[in-house]
């Protein structure tokens, strides 16, 4: 993979830009491509910002997201839109198959291949990208690209709202270790661009239905084991359990912290049953690397703190098979 800076020369004169993410998007996904997609446009691009999987209501009222291409709903025009582009941009994976539906359409596609992203150990499909694990977020490494275009002066309230997201989110609000003094001096950059961070905040974070709180609170008193021998806990979700409480795209973002909230636990794990597969998030505090539990343990992987898995096992198997191994890997 080339450094980004050497698809400069491509984008020297207007040209159709398809930009996709990762399947069932959170903030920074989306902040990263929105924002990506309205720099792009102000340069003379024509960008198609493309999703996936439907993007969360939380996220739904950010500049742009009207535009924005949903693969499971539009499949047809979501693969036009790749056939007739010059340039593909992918962000805030690190392999293809973390799109889903587009996998195979990405993998087929002739054209240059641009990663932006801030995970551990990317797939070699790309042409072009930038690949910085140390990164707090996919949004912050699109402000670097548009630093390294020389065009910092140019963003404006609608970059700066989306780009603001995505690193607010990923960050747990400015809380989390990768929160260097370099993503400060960016978002007191964003500020100076006029956007509202009380209100983005509210928009994001207080925005619940009732039928969520109601659903939160279920979770933490019905769904959660506490391993106080392991320093770990548990919240697990089966199909019918979400049927039961309605739970909507976005629904249980986020809900995989609430543990670690309890003292003396370093170590959080969501379990759902989603679709054909049983989905895994883990999550942890000071230096239990969830990357490598998820990769050895769930075909998964990460950041450090944070990482996904999967299991095509059963709810209930997978749920075992999860008990089993924490009892030989889990925070001292």
């Amino acid at each position: 993979m080339l450094p980004i800076q050497e698809v400069f020369p491509l984008l020297q004169k207007p040209c159709k830009v398809f930009i996709t993410t990762h399947h069932k998007p959170d903030g920074d996904a989306i902040g990263s491509m929105l924002g990506l997609s309205h720099y792009l446009s102000l340069k003379g691009h024509t960008p198609t910002a493309i999703s996936p999987s439907e993007i969360p209501d939380f996220l739904k009222w950010m500049p742009g997201c009207n535009n924005v291409i949903n693969y499971e709903a539009q499949p047809e025009v979501a693969a036009h839109a790749l056939k007739s582009a010059d340039v593909i941009f992918c962000l805030d994976f690190n392999d293809f198959d973390r799109t889903k539906h587009l996998e195979q359409m990405l993998t087929d596609a002739a054209q240059p291949k641009v990663m932006i992203d801030h995970h551990l150990f990317p797939k070699p499909v790309w042409d072009y990208g930038m690949s910085m694990p140390e990164k707090s977020s996919t949004c912050e490494m699109v402000y670097d690209f548009i630093g390294l275009c020389g065009d910092n002066e140019i963003i404006d309230k609608n970059i700066a709202t989306c780009l603001y997201v995505g690193v607010m989110t990923d960050t747990g609000s400015f809380k989390f270790p990768a929160t260097t003094a370099s993503v400060h001096f960016m978002i007191g950059n964003l500020m100076d661009k006029g956007i509202n961070h009380t209100s983005i905040h509210e928009e994001v974070y207080d925005a619940w239905s009732e039928s969520r709180m109601r659903f939160l609170g279920y979770v933490l008193i019905e769904r959660m084991q506490v391993f106080r021998k392991y320093n770990a806990a548990l919240i697990t979700l089966s199909r019918k359990e979400m049927n039961l409480f309605n739970v909507q795209n976005g629904d249980t973002e986020g809900l995989v912290n609430y543990p670690l909230s309890i003292a003396g636990i370093k170590f959080a794990t969501l379990i759902t049953e989603r679709g054909d597969e049983v989905k895994m998030s883990f999550r942890s505090k000071g230096m239990f690397d969830v990357s490598n539990f998820a990769r050895l343990y769930f075909n998964g992987g990460g950041h450090f703190n944070a990482s996904g898995g999967r299991s095509k096992a059963s709810f209930e198997e997978t749920i075992a098979y999860f008990k089993k191994v924490l009892s030989d890997n889990h925070p001292k």
